[in-house]
């Protein structure tokens, strides 16, 4: 009887390991991406999970002889020498000489897009996310997701340094989280529920028990958007923390985790930046204005006439963003203390004022990407705040028991991972920031 251990035996050899292994014989396994045919030799150049790898194919280096139904996109595994050299900057590379091609699989059709070129130039958008399996190929949409991967997980490793606790909220409710129309209803057993527009009521009962959480994972918004900057289904990277002073807290917090994540693509994701020529900021401090004074700046300096007092346009958004860039050299703003009547109602509202909120959101080059702010911990406070609303207190009752039995003050925020990305790319559609979009049109692949 087989036995199984839990030992992986791992054959072959990354590329980044390449340099301890120069004159040696080493395997590697991967896709053809490219086969280029010369005068007595062929580049084969081999693509791995992040790596592409220059292999050369003579008949003096071995016995082996090339296979004709080798084409691009097989799967292989490839055995052969390490040999180094210098680029014309000096640095070193490698690349190796094939001493035998091992086939592992052979596609069943051609690719109906080229992906092996650095990037997917002139394909359609709607092309590349209709072949996303196949348009992720491609180095440079593939790199998309790796860095997006590094923004992920620095907030989980700077959370995780910080004290917070990573849980895992359901995503079938009863009732939505930020009030308002914009939930997907479901039919659960004869049962009407809806999915999870934020992990917001779990969250902060779970700061009862653990102080500081955190997630990743996604949400759903039943909003009838058809623009470059929204999705119906997106990944919001979510905390909340307990026993704060203020809501500055918060907003100190975020500012601690987008410096540890821009300094982790900087360093360990270096690759992709190249690649993807991403525009990676610089953070210091954040600048903050107060929602009625952001108002006043854009009708004075900008002479824009606001068509909503309560909440920004997209126009005014940007406007912010460059002010920001101009009078502070940043990419980012906290524009805080937003209408109480704009706000969910969990929010606390500011004791000095409670037309506002001890609210904020963050504006990154001009497009908001955090939505967060202190909530209220006082049972009576929440329930008074529950019916000025037009809810009924009783239907929460699972979410009250935090408040009646005993909350410390807190307050959290909502970060969307793809909005994120798609501004450190430079990307004009969120679409383009997101694995496997979903919108009013799109449910597939």
């Amino acid at each position: 009887m087989d036995k199984i251990n839990g030992i992986i035996e791992n054959k072959y050899t990354a590329f980044s390991d390449f340099k301890n292994f120069d004159g040696q014989e080493v395997t590697i396994c991967g896709y053809i991406h490219r086969i280029r045919e010369m005068t007595g030799f062929s580049f084969v150049i081999i693509r791995t999970s992040r790596d592409t790898i220059q292999c050369v194919y003579a008949p003096e280096f071995s016995d082996y002889r090339w296979d004709e139904k080798l084409c691009e996109e097989a799967c292989v595994e490839v055995t052969g020498k390490v040999v180094s050299s210098k680029d014309a900057k000096g640095n070193d590379r490698y690349e190796i000489q094939i001493h035998n091609v091992n086939i592992l699989s052979l596609p069943a059709e051609m690719l109906p897009i080229v992906i092996n070129k650095k990037g997917l130039d002139g394909v359609q958008l709607n092309t590349i996310l209709d072949l996303r399996p196949i348009s992720m190929r491609n180095p440079k949409e593939r790199a998309i997701f790796k860095l997006q991967e590094g923004i992920a997980r620095g907030f989980r490793e700077y959370l995780s340094k910080n004290g917070f606790t990573e849980i895992r909220s359901p995503k079938i409710n009863f009732a939505g989280a930020e009030g308002g129309t914009n939930v997907f209803k479901l039919d659960y057993f004869g049962k009407q529920v809806y999915l999870a527009q934020s992990p917001q009521l779990y969250k902060q009962a779970l700061v009862g028990v653990y102080e500081r959480v955190f997630e990743i994972a996604p949400v759903f918004r039943a909003e009838h958007h058809d623009t470059s900057r929204h999705l119906n289904e997106y990944i919001s990277m979510d905390f909340e923390m307990g026993f704060i002073n203020s809501f500055t807290d918060i907003m100190n917090m975020e500012t601690g985790a987008l410096k540890y994540i821009m300094n982790l693509l900087k360093t360990e994701y270096a690759e992709e930046v190249a690649l993807l020529h991403a525009d990676i900021p610089e953070i210091t401090e954040i600048p903050c204005i107060k929602f009625m004074d952001a108002k006043e700046l854009l009708m004075t300096k900008f002479k824009y006439k606001p068509s909503d007092m309560k909440d920004f346009d997209p126009e005014e958004e940007q406007l912010l963003g460059k002010y920001a860039k101009k009078e502070f050299n940043s990419d980012f703003i906290f524009v805080t203390h937003y209408p109480s009547k704009k706000r969910p109602f969990y929010t606390m509202d500011d004791p000095n004022d409670p037309e506002y909120t001890l609210s904020f959101d963050l504006l990154f080059r001009g497009l908001e990407i955090t939505s967060g702010g202190q909530r209220i911990h006082d049972y009576n406070m929440q329930v008074e705040k529950m019916v000025k609303c037009g809810m009924n207190p009783e239907e929460f009752a699972t979410y009250l028991m935090l408040h009646k039995y005993g909350a410390p003050p807190h307050g959290g925020l909502g970060l969307g991972l793809e909005r994120l990305t798609m501004h450190l790319l430079g990307a004009k559609n969120v679409r383009e920031a997101t694995m496997f979009p979903r919108d009013i049109n799109r449910v597939t692949p």
